[in-house]
């Protein structure tokens, strides 16, 4: 008797250890399924912040290409104006230009905005040109300076005032020794549809 209730009670003392390697067995399973179910679970989430993320870039990118920079695909628009014939600022001697300016601008709406007008920069051009010396349109830095002036005053009528470079240089200096201590930020130059000014034809006499 003795020794079938040996034999009878070792069955009931090696079941608890069975057991229990049994449930951490399958808590093992568990974590491992949790854990690879979480791992397929994110792979779509990340891969749906990057399109969302794509979609943002392209989104930025296609305002820019119609916003500020003007960049955009297609050639540039350009709008011709009626040719100009003023007399110079020459004390010595009467003399005269016959001008040809075309603006490029970045959009087709913007020519036709500028159109509407067109009175006010042809008088703005005007006054520039009125002002300038044979000697000073002779030279090539000459032209070019009153380019950059045409490109300002061209959209000034529409609100847009674009600093002039060496005045904005000029005060800048007046400043340097005051704000010597405290930098002062750079203001951000305000945008102007007219990107460049091409001269179609220049005469002096």
């Amino acid at each position: 008797m003795s020794a079938a209730a040996a034999s009878a009670d070792a069955p009931a003392k090696k079941s608890p250890k069975k057991l229990i390697l049994g449930i951490v067995a399958v808590l093992v399973v568990l974590l491992l399924a949790g854990a690879a179910a979480l791992v397929l679970l994110k792979k779509p989430a990340e891969s749906d912040e990057e399109g969302a993320e794509e979609e943002e870039v392209a989104a930025v990118e296609h305002e820019a290409g119609k916003g500020k920079k003007g960049a955009k695909a297609g050639p540039p628009v350009f709008l011709p104006l009626d040719p100009f014939t003023v007399n110079l600022a020459d004390k010595d001697a009467e003399r005269y230009a016959q001008v040809g300016i075309t603006l490029e601008v970045d959009t087709p709406e913007m020519a036709e905005q500028l159109k509407g007008y067109m009175p006010a920069i042809r008088n703005n051009v005007l006054m520039v040109l009125a002002h300038k010396t044979s000697v000073e349109l002779l030279e090539r830095a000459g032209k070019e300076k009153l380019a950059a002036e045409i490109m300002r005053e061209s959209v000034r009528p529409m609100g847009i005032e674009i600093p002039d470079p060496d005045q904005a240089a000029a005060e800048e200096e007046e400043e340097a020794p005051k704000s010597s201590k405290k930098k002062k930020k750079k203001k951000k130059a305000p945008y102007n549809p007219v990107h460049q000014v091409h001269f179609s034809n220049f005469i002096i006499q």
